[in-house]
């Protein structure tokens, strides 16, 4: 008898091949898990904010990348005019007019252990108008959007069986981040 190249698929990512003859048969295999310790995990973030306002997505990510999530919202009482001759006008996050708007961002950093536990190092950053302000720029007066703006790393442990970690940004605003295989 002449041996023969024999392949069996396991699961969706695992194939198994060996050379069998026809008076042999494939030793079985038993899988006991169903997605590895780095394999995509569902991260759900959720903003709560008095003064940046409330957002939440779900997004799917593997250990040791990162994700950012960006809410942009118009503020109660409307965007704020602003014009390219504020300072940091750039870095202010701005409607189609050009008029400020509120915006929350968070990067995720997660890394996961193989007890399903996972060191995240997350990233807030929110800014939102608060009135307007006199500046004086090229021998001008113009009037600017008053930016209030929150930047704030923060490093933590959680699980990821779907409890949610709750972190209170130096401002009162509260993320909770919740993660499930």
């Amino acid at each position: 008898m002449s041996p023969s190249l024999r392949c069996f698929a396991v699961s969706v990512a695992v194939v198994v091949c060996g050379f069998a003859t026809r008076s042999q048969a494939a030793t079985p295999i038993t899988v006991t898990s169903q997605s590895a310790p780095d394999g995509p995990i569902k991260y759900t973030v959720k903003v709560t904010s008095k003064q940046f306002g409330n957002a939440q997505e779900t997004r799917q990510i593997r250990s040791g990348q990162s994700d950012d999530y960006t809410w942009k919202t118009v503020p109660p009482g409307g965007a704020v005019p602003g014009t390219d001759q504020c300072p940091n006008y750039a870095s202010l996050a701005v409607d189609a007019n050009g008029a400020m708007i509120r915006q929350i961002q968070v990067r995720l950093a997660p890394v996961v252990a193989n007890d399903g536990t996972a060191t995240v190092q997350m990233n807030f950053q929110a800014q939102t108008p608060k009135g307007t302000k006199s500046v004086t720029a090229n021998g001008q007066t113009v009037k600017c959007p008053n930016d209030v703006t929150v930047s704030q790393v923060v490093r933590f442990t959680m699980p990821t069986n779907g409890t949610a970690k709750t972190i209170t940004i130096s401002d009162g605003t509260t993320v909770a981040v919740s993660a499930r295989r």
